[in-house]
């Protein structure tokens, strides 16, 4: 048995973010991790051949690289090897008709693609961009701060002194519209449209839910104004330095280490049983980085003591799943719609708006689309390293998926469980891709795919395969992610904290929660 200041359950790059800091301001920490390798779903293998390097989940490190964490860390985290691959041409569409649009952070580049479609449209996005930062201010002190009272008067004040009362009506209003709403007054082009609106389902947000507008809105300013980055040599570079940090400030974390209870005496935390028996004591925090679901009835098999917590978390509503197929080529793809696609970090195919619409109800309705939206990542146009020399590794994230499967959109494939359909499925995928770049197939060396199933297996915080660990939508966020009460990261129980993307301000590698939850506890 042995004594710890703070013990985390889990060690995705928030618990690893929330550790750094207790740890570097004297907190003795410890976490307990269940699977062989740490960073939840931020990690990076060679999942087809020897050489290829794929991220599991997340490539995208853009909002790590701008936290509050790294702002305050980033000497550190260089230290223990961090590095980013910068990204000029950001994220593209291609659409059937052959054409295509695509944001780089090279203004006079986008609105030249943009001019192509519309002129209005053209003018549209630079008076967006030209009113960005301003408006960020607003946007990134909300989802950067704590869902308290006094911090949402902050922010309050500060967006009516800044903008008055009716600038800070439209700011709400953004906050509070679906994606199409948002995109059809702002934008003429439905290629436009199409494009930016996919950003809406890297979450959960088909383009008729309230409160969808402000992802898209965000990251396509955000890509415009300073272009992304990607982890150099993968994204867990970000989780190799984080444990760094941790294990450099005295901290321990333990791989194979499942915890299986967390003990709790007095209405408090008291520290955590491991599967194989062993206890340790926490005196000051217990810190729970896993999904609602796993905390009341497992972790606290008596519950919290709260009955309309406990039922809150039972009842936290999940996204829909998500496939990955990861793909060992010769060279990228030839896209159809023009040879410049191949240098961009993310191509969406997501047609229109209504094709992302049918997509997300067909999922929802526990069918299997019978064309999801496709997230084709090629990182090694960005960085070539994560390849042989010549070679390129294709990151593929296919949404909306059902968890359960109970029919087929296109009825070609007989209803079952995952494990039996994934490969029929990811065929489907790949033909998809082809029909906008021929030759693909011809292209493969080595593929590996994983069902919304085998995502929840590798990683039980992806719950059904949804990647953002819980719906975003209006009903649970902000002051209501995970529940009512709680999105201070805290629980029922005395000393017990939850961090992770299931916590207030959600999904994304920016390890806010984390650390906003450290500040709570150690100070700033």
């Amino acid at each position: 048995m042995s004594e710890f200041d703070a013990i985390f359950v889990g060690a995705g790059h928030n618990s690893l973010a929330c550790a750094a800091h207790l740890a570097l301001k004297g907190w003795k920490a410890a976490i307990f991790e269940r699977s062989a390798t740490i960073g939840g779903a931020v990690q990076t293998h060679e999942f087809t051949l020897p050489g290829f390097r794929h991220d599991f989940g997340a490539m995208n490190l853009s909002l790590f690289a701008g936290s509050a964490f790294h702002r305050k860390y980033a000497n550190e985290l260089k230290t223990h090897g961090l590095e980013f691959a910068p990204v000029g041409d950001c994220f593209a569409s291609a659409f059937p008709d052959g054409r295509w649009f695509g944001v780089s952070n090279d203004l006079e580049k986008t609105a030249s693609r943009l001019a192509g479609f519309s002129a209005a449209d053209a003018a549209t996005w630079r008076r967006l961009v030209a009113g960005f930062m301003p408006e960020a201010e607003h946007l990134f002190r909300l989802l950067g701060s704590p869902m308290s009272g006094r911090a949402l008067a902050g922010t309050a004040w500060n967006l009516w002194r800044k903008k008055g009362f009716s600038g800070a009506l439209d700011t709400g209003r953004l906050l509070l519209s679906s994606t199409r709403a948002w995109l059809e007054e702002t934008f003429e082009s439905p290629h436009v449209r199409a494009t930016l609106a996919a950003w809406g389902m890297h979450l959960d947000f088909a383009p008729d839910i309230a409160g969808g507008a402000v992802f898209p809105y965000l990251e396509s300013m955000v890509n415009q104004s300073f272009g992304m980055v990607l982890g150099k040599g993968g994204a867990d570079t970000m989780i190799r330095a984080l444990s760094g940090m941790v294990t450099a400030a005295g901290g321990k974390i333990a791989t194979g280490a499942e915890v299986a209870e967390i003990t709790v005496a007095g209405g408090r935390a008291t520290g955590v049983r491991l599967a194989s028996g062993d206890f340790h004591i926490a005196s000051k925090a217990v810190i729970a980085g896993v999904a609602p679901r796993a905390l009341t009835g497992k972790l606290l098999p008596d519950g919290s003591g709260d009955a309309g917590f406990d039922a809150a978390m039972k009842k936290f509503r999940y996204a829909p799943g998500t496939m990955m197929i990861h793909l060992a080529l010769d060279e990228l793809p030839d896209w159809r719609a023009g040879a410049e696609l191949r240098q961009f970090a993310y191509v969406h195919l997501a047609p229109s708006l209504d094709a992302m619409s049918r997509t997300y109800q067909q999922a929802m309705a526990g069918m299997l689309p019978d064309e999801p939206v496709l997230v084709v990542g090629q990182p090694t146009a960005i960085d070539p390293s994560r390849a042989p020399e010549g070679k390129h590794v294709l990151w593929v994230q296919v949404r909306m998926l059902p968890a359960e499967i109970l029919g087929d959109a296109a009825g070609k494939i007989a209803p079952d469980r995952w494990d039996e359909v994934k490969q029929a499925y990811a065929e489907r995928v790949l033909d998809i891709i082809d029909s906008y770049a021929p030759g693909l197939r011809q292209k493969i060396l080595g593929r590996a795919v994983f069902s919304p199933l085998d995502l929840e297996r590798e990683n039980p915080n992806l719950v059904g395969g949804d990647q953002v660990c819980g719906s975003h939508h209006l009903t649970q966020n902000f002051l209501f992610r995970p529940a009512r009460g709680y999105a201070g990261w805290n629980t029922p129980v005395a000393n017990l904290h939850l961090t992770g993307a299931a916590t207030w301000p959600g999904a994304g590698t920016g390890a806010a929660s984390g650390y906003m939850l450290a500040q709570q506890l150690g100070g700033n």
